[in-house]
Parts: structure tokens; C-alpha cells; sequence
């Protein structure tokens, strides 16, 4: 599933009328996320066919990611959670800053019921994640988000669908990993960690690119990553009166772009889906696996309980309601900033 840029609608006509030129990472952290609402919906099997009927879940999907300010996961939204995380609407995102509002977004989602969680410092915490999805709480319905009921089709929220009452006894997780791999280049002692990466059936991929261009890795070839560019410029798309959505721009018409993996920015976040408890067992176990890997360096640390070096628990995993910004602005972007060497 691909999102490519397109017009930024703004109600009142004021603000960019284009997300050219700004907009590639926002979309990176689309695709990233609507492949998790893929496996999250309709399977890792799933395949798209141009001129297939596709079943209802696959338009809820689409709907979620729309260029339409109501819709859960749109550029509009992205951009005006990113507000709140210090950027303008208009300016360039990092790979953490996309990862930590699609996050805050997710709350929101109540049709898709996601569990969210972005390791921080290099490391994932099992004990942190385990009581994140283990949290059993009844779906809170559309109240978690105030909208009209013709609103919440395009929402991504099932058209006429009951929100779900029971308890959720394993909530699917989305994890994201922002990492920094060098200063300047990638450390080369990474590259065969992330090719694993890749390889793990959780993979969601990977957002990153060259310096600000963003791009959206799915795979390798040998020394080359593959991967999809969002920087192609197209008419927002517009639902018919019928409902039905034209899609084929949100798919791939050409084969996907290929780079050599040295000229990756260090600067990246890793993406994984686990859609229950079982799953996200098995990825700790390919995780400890990558330490055996000769001549490599893990790019995250696995660990089972919270390090004593680490703040408060509730730092990591924030709501939309967190306003305390000083306590959080050391988890937010690095990428960013400018490194110096110096001499001593």
C-alpha cells in the first residue's frame, strides 16, 4: 500500500495548499502504518488485484489514510498532531517524530484496537509492552473521538459496525524502533542486523532515507535496500458518490526503487507487527538470535525489565492528553540536530 503526495486540502484556503517538498516522511509514516492496518485487517496474505472487488475491510483501510482533515490517519492530522511535538505545519518530520504522533493517532483508532509502543534509548522493554496489550479495557466508541455519525466511515470505522464491548485480552501490536546508526554514514557493522530485519515475518519495514528525503524500505538484494518513494505529486483523491474510492494511486503501477544500503541515513525507525501474544514471543526469540550474528552489531537492545537508568514508565507510552513538555522533550527528535565532533 503506498501513499503518495498529494494536495493538502485546508479548510478556509489558508495554510499550504501542497505537502511537496515537506510531506515525504509524513507519508513514509503512512505506508509504514497502513501496512500494519493491512496485517491488523485483512492478513499478511492479502494481496491487492487492480480491478478485484475487495472486501469491506480493505475500504475501511483506505478511508483511515484519506486526504481529509476527519479521516484518523491523514496528512491533516499527522501534520496538526505535530503541533504538539514542536513542528510547524510545513516542516520537514524525522523518523521519531512521525513514529511518536502516528501514536498519539492511534488512540483515537478504535475500530483497529492497536497497541502502540515506541522503544526508546536503543531499547525494548518485553515487561513494558507485555502490560501495554495485556491491558484490558472495553473500546471506548466513537466518543474518543467526537464526530458525526457520517464521519466515521471516513474515519476508517466500519460503516454501520457496533464498537466492540468485550475485553481484549491481547491488543495487536505496532511496534516502532527510531534508531541512529552513525553520525553521518551508516556504521557498516549494522548492515547485516537490519538485512535480518527485514527478513522477520513481523517486519513492517523500515522509514528513513538520504537526508531530507524520506523513503519507505521494504526488503533487500544483496547490498541493495528496496524501497518506495513518495515523491510523486498527484491530485488529492476524492471518494464518489457512490462510496467507492478510486485506489490505484495507493499502489505501486512500477516496480519499487532500489539504493545501495551504505547510502542509507543513519537516522531511521524500524517497524514491527505482532497480531497477539504468541507472535510477539517468537520476534523476542528471532531478536536474541541477531547477538549471534558474527561480526555484527545489534541495532536495539532486548530487554525484560525496565533499566534503572530509565525515567518514569509512563514517560514512554504518552496519551494525547500529556501537555507536560519539559519532561518529555529528551524523547523526542534527534535526528535533527547537528552533531559535532570535538577535539579534546
Amino acid at each position: 500500500m503506498v501513499g503518495f503526495c498529494s494536495f493538502f486540502l485546508v479548510a478556509g484556503g489558508t495554510g499550504p495548499t501542497s505537502d511537496t517538498g515537506w510531506g515525504c516522511m509524513l507519508r513514509c509514516g503512512q505506508m509504514i502504518f497502513a501496512q500494519a492496518l493491512v496485517c491488523r485487517h485483512l492478513g499478511r496474505d492479502w494481496r491487492w488485484v487492480k480491478g478485484k472487488k475487495q472486501m469491506e475491510n480493505y475500504y475501511n483501510v483506505l478511508n483511515a489514510f484519506i486526504d481529509k482533515k476527519d479521516s484518523y490517519y491523514s496528512i491533516h492530522q499527522i501534520a496538526q498532531m505535530g503541533v504538539g511535538e514542536g513542528k510547524s505545519i510545513g516542516q520537514w518530520y524525522g523518523p521519531n517524530t512521525v513514529a511518536q504522533v502516528l501514536k498519539k493517532l492511534a488512540t483515537f483508532d478504535t475500530w483497529s484496537s492497536l497497541a502502540v509502543h515506541i522503544a526508546m534509548d536503543n531499547t525494548v522493554v518485553m515487561e513494558e509492552i507485555r502490560r501495554l496489550c495485556k491491558l484490558s479495557c472495553p473500546c471506548p466508541g466513537a466518543s474518543a473521538f467526537p464526530a458525526a455519525e457520517s464521519d466515521l466511515l471516513s474515519n476508517g470505522y466500519p460503516d454501520g459496525a457496533e464498537c466492540m464491548d468485550r475485553l481484549l485480552s491481547w491488543k495487536p501490536l505496532v511496534l516502532l524502533i527510531p534508531l541512529r546508526l552513525g553520525l553521518t554514514d551508516i556504521n557498516e557493522a549494522y548492515i547485516e542486523t537490519l538485512k535480518h530485519c527485514f527478513m522477520m515475518p513481523q517486519s513492517l519495514g523500515v522509514i528513513g532515507g538520504k537526508p531530507n528525503s524520506a523513503h519507505y524500505f521494504i526488503g533487500y538484494v544483496g547490498e541493495e535496500l528496496i524501497y518506495l518513494d513518495p515523491h510523486t505529486t498527484q491530485p488529492a483523491v476524492e471518494p464518489m458518490e457512490s462510496g467507492h474510492i478510486p485506489d490505484e494511486s495507493f499502489h505501486c503501477q512500477h516496480p519499487p526503487c532500489r539504493m545501495s544500503i551504505a547510502e542509507l541515513d543513519p537516522s531511521i525507525a524500524v517497524g514491527f507487527f505482532c497480531n497477539n501474544e504468541e507472535d510477539f514471543n517468537d520476534w523476542c526469540q528471532q531478536v536474541k538470535k541477531l547477538s549471534l550474528i558474527r561480526g555484527a552489531l545489534p541495532m536495539f537492545e532486548l530487554v525484560e525489565h525496565q533499566p534503572s537508568h530509565f525515567s518514569s514508565p509512563d514517560v514512554l507510552n504518552l496519551t494525547p492528553d500529556s501537555s507536560d513538555a519539559d519532561r518529555l522533550e529528551r524523547f523526542f527528535d534527534s535526528e535533527d540536530e547537528d552533531f559535532e565532533i570535538l577535539s579534546l
